[in-house]
């Protein structure tokens, strides 16, 4: 594995270093990310909700506030109609429950995965005409629905798509398109989720109804969960939204995230990013993976505390379903990729088999991709010979536009440059994947397929002090675009007995340093176990943490690769 170290200007570290009378370490660190003075340290850590945009900056938000509008003063019913994971789930609750108070009859969609696949679905469309609903709402979905926006028209349904995805040269004839992404719209950020852009309508709707913001900023925590889940840079109004969200979980969360919290053991903890990424994202993902989303809409609106309990445990029921069924395709998949990829010369991975549940493909192109690193579509091929696909990609490699260049033997795609989904009919997966392969032979070199470890600098054990560790702690939330950082030290004595834990994957020790030490972990590094026993000294990359442990509290080096001293 490659260190790689970001270089920001020295004459700025040494300009920081000097005005906040600090180490280099903490001054390379604040300049990594974007920390230039003193002001814009007062607005990076502490995030203030004044620092959220006005929701009508953003492109078509005065036309779809007030077709909103016409139907809550009309007393028309509203369709929410969202996606089956979570920023989708999480974006129709914050739009149910905001137009809810705001006075409107709102049902909600979540449309079935295997049944009906990703968007807005003619089944919801004809639902909605049934329920005499004028007028659906799209959540995390829709940018490049013209099939459906078109059928819904000829239903006499008007269409406000809400979406964060990339969009397309041409657009669907909705009444109103709100997603910053769009090429023309002068949102000053774009990185929103799903659930974001739905929360800035709410926003819209409560501003024309003269609304308290103070009741809207009550949704943040489900704002931050979709933001959380989706993988989007935690920066910007972002960083405001998780900082304040987080604030709200961890004070006195709301039925269904307790109830789910509980579940997963969390309950008394204080919660992260990281926590609601692994710990809570899973199970609202489950009832979409293998079953109906709906009930993560139900979970994550109700009042009622015995119907979140029960429908809690429900969905960790499904989850642990999920697992076996995501570890049996990951294996799979796994000895697919190294029969059928040349991986001396493909430089991404395409595999398709019958019979994958659709609901954990995406989990296993993640999977897939961090074993090898290669970008990795993975497609579920159904009994109609329907294949639905999901990507995952490496720093470097923009799967949006692989999937434009591809889009010839496509039926449908959508996504980000990092994560992205597909249809396809069987007949054209082979011509796709030699066209995604071709793609990716010419926008790779040799040297983005060698894993690379980003760092932010090199420190000395000395560094790490209460002011270090207070910094560290400002710093957060963290998330993509914002990382908890990561350092290398060298030439550290390994003290005491190495020890091999947990499955025997993992590895314990000592490291000193003239004469600061601390204790080191490595979770999936054992392999180390023998260069650690004989006594050189090693270099380490790592991020600095706390682990508490039976009420204890310790500062603990959480490794990310180990390297012997004076390797290159």
């Amino acid at each position: 594995m490659r260190w790689v170290f970001q270089e920001p200007d020295k004459k700025l570290v040494e300009k920081l270093q000097s005005e906040f009378d600090t180490s280099a370490a903490i001054a390379v660190t604040m300049a990594n990310r974007g920390i230039t003075s003193r002001d814009s340290s007062r607005v990076f850590f502490k995030p203030k909700l004044g620092q959220l945009h006005d929701p009508f900056i953003m492109k078509n938000m005065d036309q779809a506030v007030a077709r909103i509008l016409t139907n809550i003063q009309s007393g028309r019913p509203i369709m929410v109609f969202g996606d089956y994971d979570v920023d989708g789930t999480t974006a129709a609750s914050i739009l149910y429950l905001s137009l809810t108070d705001f006075g409107g009859v709102v049902n909600t969609y979540i449309p079935h995965r295997e049944h009906e696949g990703y968007g807005l679905s003619n089944k919801g469309i004809d639902f909605a005409a049934e329920q005499n609903i004028d007028l659906i709402i799209t959540c995390d979905c829709g940018i490049n629905a013209f099939e459906q926006v078109d059928y819904a028209r000829e239903r006499s349904i008007d269409v406000i798509i809400t979406d964060h995805h990339i969009p397309d040269k041409r657009l669907p004839a909705a009444v109103a398109i709100v997603n910053p992404n769009q090429s023309d719209c002068d949102y000053p950020f774009k990185g929103l989720c799903g659930a974001g852009v739905a929360f800035k309508l709410a926003c819209g709707v409560g501003i024309k109804l003269n609304w308290s913001m103070t009741d809207l900023f009550s949704l943040l925590d489900l704002v931050t969960l979709g933001t959380s889940a989706d993988m989007v840079p935690i920066l910007d109004e972002n960083r405001v939204i998780v900082a304040k969200g987080l604030e709200l979980i961890n004070d006195d969360p709301r039925p269904g995230l307790r109830a789910i919290l509980k579940t997963s053991g969390l309950l008394d903890r204080d919660i992260a990013v990281g926590n609601l990424v692994f710990g809570v994202s899973p199970k609202i993902n489950a009832a979409g993976r293998l079953g109906d989303a709906n009930r993560s809409v139900e979970i994550l609106t109700t009042k009622n505390k015995s119907l979140a309990a029960d429908l809690a445990r429900n969905l960790d029921e499904e989850n642990r379903r999920r697992q076996e069924i995501q570890e049996k395709v990951v294996n799979e998949a796994l000895l697919k990729a190294n029969a059928e990829s040349d991986l001396s010369r493909d430089r991404a991975i395409v595999l398709a088999e019958y019979g994958w549940h659709p609901g954990v493909i995406g989990i296993v192109a993640a999977r897939i991709k961090e074993e090898f690193h290669r970008p990795t579509v993975i497609i579920a091929i159904d009994n109609d010979g329907i294949g639905k696909g999901s990507a995952r990609s490496i720093t470097g490699f923009d799967l949006y536009e692989a999937l434009t260049e591809a889009s010839d033997h496509l039926k449908n795609y959508g996504g980000h440059p990092m994560a992205a989904g597909l249809t396809l009919s069987e007949e054209n997966f082979e011509d796709f994947k030699k066209a995604f392969l071709s793609f990716a032979e010419s926008n790779l070199s040799e040297g983005d397929m060698e894993p690379r470890l980003k760092l932010d600098a090199e420190i000395q054990l000395n560094d790490i002090n209460s002011r270090f560790m207070r910094f560290l702690e400002l710093l957060g939330p963290y998330g993509p675009g914002n990382m908890g950082p990561k350092f290398a030290a060298r030439n550290l004595k390994v003290t005491g007995n190495p020890r091999i834990i947990g499955n025997g994957n993992h590895i314990r020790f000592r490291v000193k340093q003239e004469r600061t030490s601390f204790p080191a972990i490595g979770f999936n590094l054992s392999e180390h176990y023998e260069d650690l026993i004989k006594g050189s000294s090693v270099d380490l990359a790592f991020v600095v943490e706390v682990n508490e442990w039976r009420g204890k509290s310790t500062i603990q080096l959480n490794l990310r690769d180990i390297k012997q001293a004076n390797s290159t």
